[in-house]
């Protein structure tokens, strides 16, 4: 099997560098954060084989791939819009769309607003609701709660000096500590008083003192080398638009998903501990009709892909010659 091959495609008004390995039906991946279109390479791999053309982005504001620099233009009908147009840059008409962690909301929503360019649609980690009657954050105050995660990646430059203090260590504590192998605590949910994101996160060299098997040495490598040159802003400003992106899909409040669906996460996801994920999951049958699967994966964690890549190109591969 090729390798995957890279370019960079004018998509939505900016320069968008993919990475694409075979040829067939289109499938696009949408990554999360911190991540990048390599978190996608296991999936590229064997839907190729299989006979599809598998296609990752950086997502806007990553790697390759153009972070403009008015933070309104991270909303989700930006991302949406670059889905749409990436399609139309590939000469395609219609994709199946998989996403994990932030990814998801993107492949959920692109399938929502576009169900007749996305004919079926996966997503990963982070479970599919309609739009509803509050945001986010106007949930968290209500509640509160003033030391959630992502309130604190609201204040620009905050989070990106404590995470570009050093790069790599950064990465390898928000990766171990949110696997299925880092230490069955809250990672991303509230913060420790007085203290940044990595403030309960653990580093896996100094216990257990070696990087987990799914996380090489070399992966770590690439993916601190992006960052390093891209730096964590354009990732950050995703969540500096969740009142925006929430107002903006007002008017699709309560909308379902009819195309054929999938969702996979880890057993041991600190998003399924989110106060409304079980709901979510427990809606499915009203919010996700076309549901074909929703697989909890035992002693797996936030980066499913990666963490079980046999088993989640298992369930995908099924799902898609199911469609």
């Amino acid at each position: 099997m090729n390798p995957p091959k890279f370019q960079t495609l004018p998509v939505n008004g900016i320069q968008m560098r993919i990475a694409e390995q075979g040829s067939g039906p289109l499938v696009l991946f949408c990554h999360g954060w911190p991540e990048s279109w390599y978190s996608w390479r296991h999936q590229l791999a064997a839907l190729a084989a299989a006979g599809y053309r598998a296609v990752a982005p950086d997502m806007r504001g990553y790697g390759g791939t153009e972070a403009p620099a008015n933070v309104e233009q991270y909303t989700l009908l930006h991302l949406v819009g670059d889905m749409v147009e990436l399609v139309r840059a590939l000469d395609e008409k219609q994709a199946v769309i998989v996403g994990h962690d932030w990814g998801a909301p993107v492949a959920w929503t692109s399938a929502m607003l576009r169900p007749d360019i996305f004919r079926a649609v996966a997503g990963m980690s982070v479970p599919f609701t309609p739009p509803g009657k509050l945001d986010l954050l106007s949930a968290l105050q209500s509640q509160g709660i003033t030391t959630f995660y992502m309130q604190y990646f609201q204040a620009p430059g905050v989070a990106e000096a404590e995470l570009e203090a050093d790069v790599e260590a950064s990465l390898r504590r928000i990766y171990f500590s949110g696997s299925g192998d880092g230490p069955q605590r809250a990672t991303f949910g509230v913060l420790e008083p007085g203290q940044g994101v990595l403030g309960n996160s653990v580093d896996p060299l100094v216990a257990p003192g070696r990087l987990p098997a799914w996380l090489p040495p070399e992966d770590l490598a690439y993916y601190a080398a992006e960052f390093k040159r891209a730096g964590f802003r354009g990732g950050l400003n995703w969540y500096r638009n969740l009142r925006r992106s929430w107002e903006l899909l007002m008017p699709w409040r309560g909308c379902v998903l009819h195309q054929p669906s999938l969702f996979i996460a880890g057993e041991r996801d600190n998003v399924l501990g989110f106060p409304a994920s079980k709901a979510q999951l427990q809606a499915y049958p009203r919010t996700l009709p076309g549901l074909r699967g929703c697989h909890i994966l035992p002693g797996a964690g936030h980066w499913i892909q990666r963490e079980r890549a046999a088993e989640v190109n298992r369930l995908l591969l099924a799902f898609l010659s199911s469609l």
